[in-house]
């Protein structure tokens, strides 16, 4: 079961609320559908139950809010709009990485592709994609943690019959099995025509506040049939004198007095009969008109503390005496006006000081299986097989011209590094691999499909970092492979030669491709687009490697000899002897400007990165 209690969202500058205490159940094994016209404050309700906007009121998911739920995918199956995701994308790889993000088996990917009908499309772009399949993906990724409840976002917009009658049934389905399901809809045939074969329920708001909670048989009676709406002083006289006359002549009609005593809705007569009636019992008429409830509601104005009366642009009444009173979970009616309360939750804004619960803009959590997801989705696209292959010719092709001159030294040559450029290719491919690992996230949100913008947390910054470490270090080897066998190839082997200090300058190559590839990691996460990242890498050596050299050296530089021996001096354990080189290698290329420089931005950048985290968004 779904209880919304006292949902209201906050004021923006002093416009009033788009939801304004709302409170309604949606019950398992029932199909709910939230009905309102655009404007209505519907998604902005599901944005409130889901936490991802600030406000007031509170959601319970099976007696719990969502924050205190452990795997909110395996209790709550989300589609806001279309399927977020990379354009170039399959759609069984992206299902996989979704897979990882709910912490799901892989293989529950094929078996919902074969439930929403696109088993033979899995290798399909998103991008190629109709707007059916498109919704048949969406609706898939939200069901890949096999979710209590489905909370859907104008599910049926913009699919033809077919395809609609096709979601319906999958609803339906999801609710047989003891499912919760509750859509939004501005259409109030698509509400009763959804739920109609389950015990369904269709909740009407207008202004973000509700206007009536049925079943299914008591707004199709209301709001879907045609009907005369009545307005006259004796309203009361012409109901009975109607009903009298319609027994008598042997006819089914019904009339329904509505909230106000001047008001009535009769049901299988016309106006030209009414009239009649009206005129022969000397009973005078003020409104009369034939109207069919099937627009949304717009609220009409009423005093303060009189009756919840709702009527359409048509002036359609959209609920009677009857429909405004609901049932509360402990048995006692409430009409439309008061919202009914759940059972054992407190009656939200009953006074002024008993306001609901506060909501608090909570970020989605990262993915259960980071490491995992962070490769789907690094691979699952092909810029970075691209990326990697301009990288090894563009390097391949420096090298053998650096070669030809025989001035340039060995290493250079190895890492088509030419003076001319301020960071060789394979830095800055590695720098826009890092780049793309937080810019892509948050130009095609993977992770939104569950709840909202990409996070920020750190298993998913730990396993970005050790993926696209690694593709650094396996770019940084590639290309030194492949301007070797460049080399050897055109010039011979005899250029080749393995230099004496390999070791440290191994370790200053790795270093390099790594941090970059960091920096530019970092630097799209904070200002949350790919350039930010790319300009970062560059910044390194235009900007910090010359900031480095011209900062005021002593006339005499002190030697660091001896500085491993010192550091096993003070710690516990005894790494072996051969660790001194390493160690004295890494400092080396601390020491070099270049080294500095990126360690400096690196140092920058994660506090950056920490401090807008802490913060939640960023602010220079």
């Amino acid at each position: 079961m779904l209880q919304a209690i006292g949902l209201t969202s906050a004021r923006h500058r002093g416009l009033p609320p788009a939801v304004d205490d709302l409170t309604f159940e949606a019950g398992s094994g029932c199909v709910t559908a939230l009905l309102g016209a655009r404007g209505s404050g519907k998604t902005a309700a599901l944005r409130l139950m889901l936490e991802l906007d600030p406000g007031r009121g509170i959601t319970y998911f099976r007696g719990r809010a969502l924050h205190r739920v452990a795997q909110p995918a395996r209790e709550v199956g989300v589609v806001l709009g279309d399927v977020p995701g990379h354009p170039v994308r399959t759609a069984r790889g992206q299902l996989r990485m979704l897979c990882a993000a709910a912490g799901v088996p892989a293989s529950r990917a094929d078996e919902l592709l074969d439930t929403v009908g696109l088993a033979g499309l899995g290798d399909q772009r998103i991008a190629s994609l109709s707007p059916g399949m498109d919704r048949r993906l969406a609706l898939a990724s939200a069901l890949l943690g096999d979710p209590h409840t489905l909370i859907l976002d104008e599910p049926a917009e913009g699919l033809d019959a077919r395809e609609a009658d096709w979601l319906h049934g999958v609803l339906r389905s999801h609710a047989t099995r003891g499912g919760t399901v509750l859509y939004t809809t501005s259409d109030a045939k698509e509400a009763a025509r959804a739920a109609g074969q389950v015990a369904g329920r269709v909740v009407s708001i207008d202004g973000g506040r509700l206007v009536a909670d049925q079943d299914v048989v008591e707004f199709a009676r209301t709001r879907l049939r045609p009907r005369v709406a009545v307005r006259s002083p004796h309203a009361a006289r012409l109901a009975a004198v109607v009903s009298r006359e319609a027994r008598a002549a042997r006819r089914s009609v019904e009339v329904v007095t509505e909230a106000s005593s001047n008001r009535l809705s009769v049901y299988g007569s016309s106006c030209a009969e009414i009239g009649d009636t009206a005129f022969r019992h000397g009973l005078p008429v003020h409104q009369l008109a034939d109207e069919v409830g099937d627009t949304g509601p717009v609220v009409s104005d009423v005093a303060p503390g009189g009756p919840a009366s709702r009527t359409t642009g048509s002036g359609v009444t959209a609920h009677s005496g009857a429909a405004a009173t609901r049932t509360r979970p402990d048995g006692s009616g409430s009409d439309g006006a008061g919202p009914a309360r759940a059972e054992g939750s407190p009656a939200p804004n009953a006074a002024a000081k008993d306001l609901p619960p506060p909501i608090r803009r909570r970020p989605a959590r990262g993915p259960l299986r980071p490491v995992r997801y962070e490769l789907r989705r690094l691979f699952g696209v092909r810029t970075t097989a691209l990326i990697m292959a301009v990288a090894l010719v563009a390097s391949a092709g420096i090298s053998v011209l650096l070669a030809r001159d025989g001035r340039t030294p060995l290493p250079n040559v190895l890492a088509a590094w030419p003076s001319l450029l301020p960071l060789p290719p394979a830095a800055i491919c590695a720098g826009l691999l890092g780049a793309l690992s937080f810019g892509d996230e948050f130009r095609y949100p993977a992770l939104a499909a569950g709840r909202g913008t990409v996070p920020r947390r750190l298993g998913l910054l730990l396993a970005k970092l050790v993926v696209s470490a690694g593709v650094a270090l396996l770019l940084a080897l590639l290309v030194v492979l492949a301007s070797a066998a460049s080399l050897r190839l055109v010039y011979g082997g005899d250029l080749i030669r393995i230099p004496p200090n390999v070791m440290s300058l191994g370790v200053s190559w790795s270093g390099l491709t790594v941090g970059c590839a960091w920096a530019g990691l970092l630097a799209a996460g904070i200002f949350r687009v790919t350039a930010a990242g790319v300009a970062a890498v560059l910044a390194v050596p235009v900007l910090m490697v010359p900031l480095v050299q011209r900062m005021p050296k002593a006339p005499t530089a002190r030697s660091m000899a001896g500085l491993p021996g010192r550091l096993r001096e003070l710690a516990w354990p005894h790494w072996p002897h051969e660790t001194d080189r390493w160690l004295l290698a890494a400092v080396r290329v601390v020491a070099h400007p270049v080294g500095t420089a990126l360690t400096l931005s690196l140092s920058v950048l994660i506090c950056a990165y920490l401090f807008t985290s802490v913060r939640g968004r960023v602010r220079w």
